[in-house]
């Protein structure tokens, strides 16, 4: 399956302590196959990295392009949530919600383990340079063992910061943001860590990225927009 379309939205967040078994329930049977039911919406990823300090849960949804994540039918959800999503976003935690535009991928498929890798621009004007890069990039990080998929994003948070009634149901949050991130899928959470190191080191040799923060997770559930079609 693989991310579809030229964008996707990344989410990492944090859940109180006593609600992650109802916010899975609720994730699963009703948030992501309302999201995925959205024009626009390819695929969605649930992450899971249980012992993790912060950002324990994150979600990665594929679009046709960025500005799925701001369209009308997206913010009509987004304004006018179900009683279910009502009753869990207090239960968020340190949530951070990007909508990035994919400028590289490589690879095919799904990986049952993914890694982020967030990182500042080196200088405000070093999206060109990491342009001229993404290619080579993703397709090195892809050679390294271990490694199934690489999808390369540049954050537009322009379209993700529109505040609506499910962000002012959540409590406040003031998560440090992001210009770039490098989603690494691996065969096997082992063999993908392995490899992180040196993805980090193909990340700072295009000179036009720096502070690399990686977090490792399971791919604990996907949907795709066809499953939640009516048979």
């Amino acid at each position: 399956m693989g991310l579809k379309g030229s964008a996707f939205l990344a989410i990492w967040h944090d859940i109180a302590e006593g609600e992650h078994g109802e916010y899975v329930e609720w994730h699963t049977r009703e948030h992501m196959p309302e999201r995925l039911s959205i024009p626009g919406f390819r695929a969605g990823k649930r992450l899971h990295s249980p012992n993790a300090e912060r950002y324990v849960f994150g979600t990665i949804y594929a679009g046709d392009d960025v500005e799925v994540f701001r369209s009308e039918a997206y913010l009509e959800r987004l304004n006018n949530p179900t009683p279910w999503t009502a009753a869990v976003a207090p239960s968020f935690r340190n949530f951070l919600r990007i909508a990035c535009e994919r400028i590289a991928t490589a690879g095919f498929g799904d990986g049952g383990s993914m890694a982020t890798i967030r990182c500042d621009f080196k200088e405000p004007d070093s999206e060109g340079a990491l342009r001229e890069s993404a290619r080579p990039l993703v397709e090195a990080v892809l050679a390294l063992p271990g490694v199934c998929g690489v999808h390369l994003g540049v954050a537009r948070s322009e379209v993700s910061r529109v505040r609506t009634r499910e962000t002012e149901l959540r409590n406040q949050m003031s998560e440090k943001g992001f210009d770039v991130v490098l989603l690494v899928e691996g065969s096997f959470r082992f063999a993908l860590e392995a490899a992180l190191p040196m993805a980090e080191k193909l990340a700072e040799a295009t000179g036009a990225v720096k502070s690399p923060v990686t977090q490792v997770y399971e791919t604990a559930f996907t949907l795709t927009s066809e499953d939640t079609q009516v048979q």
